[in-house]
């Protein structure tokens, strides 16, 4: 008999409430995934209600408030602020998004944050992306040429042969698309998912790269391609406005042209 109970370890305690927003015009409850592997403890969500006047607009901008002025001991990753480095990629409102792009206005009631689904937690919401980056190394993910390079200019590239490249080398590797793909979430041992697929077509679709026939045999395989079933949970959430079931469909029609 099916047993569809999660462990009692993982189950999601009561968690703690904090209030800093006393007299505030505007306010704002973000409710946040807490899990601390030190302590001993369950997972849990604690309650932070925070003054909107006294933060920036966006969610990272609460969660660093957050952090800085009423819980020191919350845990997460963030950098460049501006959606171009993917760092501070969580699940916000229900949706896999970047903290630093994520307007609090955009969420109507209180704003719900856990990490990235269906990934390991290291702390509170940061996932663990070893797997992930493994995966993206595995598809060297570099230019590959046997020809020389010119001796005194760089590799051209026509105007055309550059806009081959656009909606793909923009991808940051947030992992929020690869972690809102239920293929990925169920055989992501051996499926590269989305944003890994996406970085290879980038490569396949490079005019200066000469490394097509071998790339394209390392991914003709049906788990690391094929479990692709176009659900398009990848262009629904890619915070830059990716499509990389596009990209895939690319990568299929690339091997069954080689093939006739």
């Amino acid at each position: 008999m099916a047993n569809f109970k999660l462990p009692k370890n993982s189950q999601i305690g009561t968690g703690k409430s904090y209030d800093h927003a006393q007299g505030a015009k505007r306010s704002r409850t973000f409710s946040i995934y807490r899990w601390d592997p030190d302590s001993g403890e369950n997972p849990r969500v604690d309650h932070y209600r925070i003054d909107l006047d006294k933060c920036g607009p966006m969610v990272l901008d609460a969660i660093i408030y957050i952090k800085n002025e009423i819980d020191p001991s919350l845990t997460f990753r963030r950098s460049c602020r501006e959606g171009i480095c993917g760092s501070c990629a969580m699940n916000i409102d229900g949706t896999n998004t970047l903290a630093c792009t994520k307007a609090i206005e955009d969420v109507a009631d209180d704003v719900k944050i856990y990490p990235l689904p269906h990934m390991s937690v290291v702390k509170d919401l940061v996932p663990d992306l070893k797997h992930f980056y493994a995966q993206y190394a595995s598809i060297k993910p570099w230019l590959q040429s046997q020809t020389p390079a010119p001796p005194d200019k760089e590799r051209l590239q026509s105007k055309e042969e550059r806009e081959q490249l656009d909606g793909l080398y923009e991808c940051i590797l947030c992992a929020c698309c690869s972690t809102a793909c239920p293929s990925y979430w169920w055989n992501s041992d051996r499926y590269l998912g989305p944003a890994i697929l996406l970085q290879s077509y980038r490569w396949l679709a490079d005019s200066r790269d000469e490394a097509t026939g071998e790339r394209l045999d390392e991914l003709d395989d049906s788990f690391r391609l094929y479990r692709c079933h176009t659900i398009m949970n990848c262009a629904k959430t890619c915070p830059k406005g990716l499509n990389p079931a596009k990209a895939i469909a690319e990568i299929k029609k690339m091997i069954a042209a080689r093939s006739l």
